[in-house]
């Protein structure tokens, strides 16, 4: 879109009869800020980015503890110690059972070294113990015990592997996280593009508020003076008056809004209420041609909410697995293999190691579960049709969004080109009639009606450009696509 000169700051200033106005200087502190720069420190300082940058930040870091924990894990164990002191039955040679008092302290050291199976689910892991039991009683005595090295696995049959299913979920919960902390940034964009124009056209209507009471304070010493000669009736004189008193007015209740909004804008950027934020003009508008159907695919791709829709996917998958292999027959498997040796001290009980084996096999067959189990696979199943069904429902009107996104955008650009032309049609039409009025070529309502008309004019043109800025940044919010730059929106 061409150049547009922002023609209402100098329709504020033109006129044969506007009043000197005051230069304020700036305090220290003083930021001027362009609608891009003001959106770049939003989304730098503003609060809402900050929190946005530290939810994306505990993402990372539930990913990498998350991948930490497949890596083989490192632990120690122990009991030092464990101290039994009781009355235990005690059997003897002839087969008789007496009852002794007896004292136990036993201690315990065992280093593990245990790695997931992400393709089945189960655990290898190699073991190295160490473990000493004093017996005090009718017979004092010690003994040692070594597991130089166990090495085993645990791997469920026959039931659902969650380590697989917990690693699809992740890898979409982090590029959830990633699309989401972009997403929230376009959000900041918004509501700060949204605050600039609440103070931008605050301190606008307050500039052309002020330039209503200049000119309404000089028609009115105008027209009294016309009074006292008799060239205009009482009534007259009565309405300028009145204009006068109503622009003042509305000189109170524009500068109330402007600090209203400047408030709102400094709260927006994450500044002090000392420092003093000037804006910049915004006097160009990109130029865009938003086609619907790259509309269409970009948000298709590049939205937050369709990965939600994958990961939802997932897990509706995930409950009928869970559902048909969780509560069925199902088998667990434990088997290891290693050395150990039992000794009277230390040394001992590293020399002339024992071979070590284990191996067991449990076995769980529900056998009447009143349909337990058919009524959890129906009820995971009713769920993941709900859940594609809300999905189109979701896409669709994800769809639906970019391609309206694109049409207003279309629709605003046109708009504040109308509204630019009409801005300018109404300052000039009220010059003209504000100057026919003072050498007295046409009456006071044809004077008044025409400031409405050109107060009204700015207003639309403000809104106009309001519009667009608005249009534009939520199309890039709708679809994550930088038009200008043609490529998706990056960090």
């Amino acid at each position: 879109m061409p150049f547009l000169r922002l023609r209402t700051v100098c329709a504020l200033l033109v006129g044969v009869l506007s009043a000197p106005t005051a230069v304020i200087a700036q305090p220290r502190g003083a930021i001027e800020l362009t609608l891009q720069e003001a959106i770049a420190r939003a989304q730098r300082d503003g609060l809402p980015s900050k929190a946005a940058i530290a939810e994306r930040d505990a993402a990372r870091q539930r990913d990498r503890a998350f991948a930490g924990g497949l890596l083989p894990q490192l632990s120690l164990n122990g009991n030092l110690p464990v101290y039994n002191r009781s009355i235990i039955p005690v059997l003897q040679p002839d087969g008789s059972t007496v009852f002794r008092p007896q004292q136990q302290n036993e201690s315990a050291l065992t280093m593990q070294v245990s790695q997931r199976l992400p393709i089945t689910g189960g655990d290898l892991f190699i073991n190295s113990g160490l473990s000493r039991l004093d017996v005090a009683g009718e017979r004092d005595f010690r003994t040692w015990s070594s597991t130089p090295m166990l090495v085993g696995i645990r791997q469920d049959l026959f039931r659902p592997n969650r380590q697989r299913w917990d690693n699809r979920e992740q890898s979409l919960r982090v590029d959830i996280s990633e699309r989401a902390y972009r997403e929230a940034l376009e959000d900041v964009a918004i509501a700060t593009t949204s605050a600039f124009f609440d103070h931008f056209n605050a301190r606008i209507g307050l500039e052309n508020a002020e330039v209503n009471v200049a000119v309404n304070d000089t028609l009115f010493t105008l027209n009294r003076g016309r009074f006292e000669v008799g060239r205009i009736g009482e009534n007259d004189l009565l309405q300028s008056e009145l204009a006068l008193l109503r622009a003042r007015n509305a000189v109170d209740a524009a500068r109330l809004e402007h600090d209203r909004t400047l408030a709102s804008l400094r709260l927006a950027l994450g500044v002090g209420p000392a420092v003093a934020v000037t804006l910049v003009a915004p006097t160009t508008v990109p130029s865009v041609r938003a086609d619907t159907a790259l509309a269409v695919r970009e948000a298709l791709r590049n939205r937050a909410s369709i990965v939600e829709l994958e990961l939802g996917d997932v897990q509706a998958e995930r409950r009928i697995s869970e559902a048909k292999f969780g509560s069925g027959p199902g088998a667990s498997l434990q088997a290891s293999v290693g050395f150990n040796q039992t000794g009277a001290d230390v040394g001992s009980v590293y020399q002339d190691l024992r071979q070590a084996q284990r191996f067991s096999v449990g076995v769980q067959v529900p056998v009447v579960q009143w349909g337990v189990r058919s009524g959890q696979i129906e009820a995971a199943r009713a769920d993941r049709n709900r859940q594609e069904y809300s999905a189109q429902q979701s896409r669709e009107q994800t769809a639906q969004d970019a391609h309206f996104a694109a049409l207003q955008l279309a629709l605003a650009e046109r708009q504040l080109e109308l509204a630019a032309k009409a801005d300018t049609v109404g300052a000039k039409r009220f010059e003209v009639t504000k100057n026919r009025y003072v050498i007295g070529r046409i009456g006071m309502d044809n004077l008044y009606q025409a400031q409405t008309e050109k107060d009204g004019a700015l207003q639309s043109y403000l809104q106009a450009l309001r519009g667009y800025w608005a249009a534009y940044y939520r199309l890039r919010r709708v679809t994550m696509y930088d038009f200008e730059a043609d490529r998706p929106i990056t960090p």
